[in-house]
């Protein structure tokens, strides 16, 4: 009985950032039950136009790679750096198992491995999990795992009987994958970072998006927090503009839905910039940019580290009264959403490429942020 695989054949960034060629596997030794070879594509990157000539790009012990949740990101990271995408081939068997293989050396580098687990979460986290497992089987020196959105982070504590803590069990799966240290960006809670019995660096989307509000200049600002947990963050953030806080009350009453009460603050006559860490269904931020705009607020933004929009998140901002809304690069963007004028992209490349180099060169990540 014949396997029919497909291989994930994955969009450059443009016509020189990726070459596609044509190959086989080699043949697989048929199993007792008849299992038969596997054939694809190779996928090689090749090298992008160097940021500078510095040492990490000769350096054949420092390999970037990356998974296939978002390639375009990880180009970006390799062209900041300086280094060429490394060489792999990701293949699916017609069931959907994944086969997965390094086409280059990596005994004793230091591995950084880029995988957002964004939709669809399952599937992507499997692809991490499966890649960390084959770098570490071919000796890598140290694997960093490098997930600018982290998923199951929402599901961080009991918070109701019975139910499982998927964070903290995402952190062991990737410790016991072979993990050696990860490197994060904007988790839903910070206390995150305690689940994992390895090194964690925790990065901040806020100086991309800080620097891109100061440069708007938004008379009468005001930053406002859509809920109790993101307060501060939302002070962070208020603190760098130099611009008052307001907070939302919010209460849950369900999975994905939410009922805003009340805005604690004075926002009549402001401009309000809705700050959040993650943009799911959408339904949060609409009603908080109607409840402030209730209470007398002149124009509301909103941004936010990880642009998840699942469900009618798309079709709800693009209805509503929110003048526009930034998010960054580190999920990509859906079609549709790409569609959606009030919709912004700001990249963080720079900011990972920056921390991914000083991981390497074992100098302090946190100054990135000084």
């Amino acid at each position: 009985m014949n396997n029919q695989d497909t291989t994930a054949v994955l969009s450059p960034i443009s016509a020189q950032a990726e070459e596609i060629e044509t190959s086989s596997l080699p043949a697989a030794t048929p199993s007792a039950s008849g299992a038969s070879s596997l054939s694809g594509q190779r996928l090689v990157a090749s090298s992008p136009e160097k940021k500078k000539t510095g040492k990490l790009g000769e350096d054949r012990r420092f390999k970037i790679f990356s998974g296939t949740s978002n390639r375009e990101l990880a180009e970006e990271v390799c062209k900041f750096v300086g280094v060429p995408l490394g060489e792999t081939r990701l293949q699916r068997f017609s069931d959907g198992e994944v086969h997965f293989q390094l086409l280059e050396n990596v005994r004793g580098a230091d591995v950084f491995l880029i995988q957002p687990t964004c939709f669809p979460v399952d599937q992507h986290l499997l692809e991490l999990l499966i890649m960390m497992d084959a770098l570490k089987r071919a000796s890598a020196g140290r694997i960093t795992v490098v997930i600018p959105y982290y998923g199951y982070a929402r599901q961080d504590r009991k918070d109701r009987p019975r139910v499982a803590i998927t964070s903290k069990l995402v952190a062991d799966l990737l410790t016991t994958a072979g993990a050696n240290r990860a490197l994060l960006v904007d988790l839903h809670a910070a206390q995150i970072q305690g689940f994992f019995n390895i090194p964690v660096d925790h990065l901040f989307a806020s100086p991309v998006l800080v620097s891109y509000f100061r440069d708007m200049k938004l008379p009468n600002l005001t930053v406002v927090s859509p809920d109790a947990g993101g307060v501060e963050r939302a002070r962070f953030f208020a603190k760098k503009l130099d611009v008052p806080l307001a907070i939302v009350d919010k209460r849950r009453t369900d999975i994905n839905v939410t009922e805003v009460m009340n805005v604690i603050g004075d926002v009549r006559g402001r401009t309000c910039l809705i700050l959040d860490d993650i943009i799911d269904t959408a339904g949060t931020l609409v009603k908080t940019a109607d409840a402030l705009l209730a209470q007398g607020a002149e124009e509301v933004y909103a941004c936010a580290s990880h642009a998840v929009l699942s469900g009618p998140a798309v079709e709800r901002i693009a209805a509503s009264r929110l003048k526009e809304v930034v998010v960054t690069n580190t999920i990509p963007l859906r079609e549709d959403a790409q569609k959606v004028s009030k919709i912004k992209v700001l990249s963080v490349a720079g900011l990972l490429g920056r921390a991914i180099e000083s991981i390497h060169m074992e100098t302090s990540v946190s100054t990135l942020f000084n």
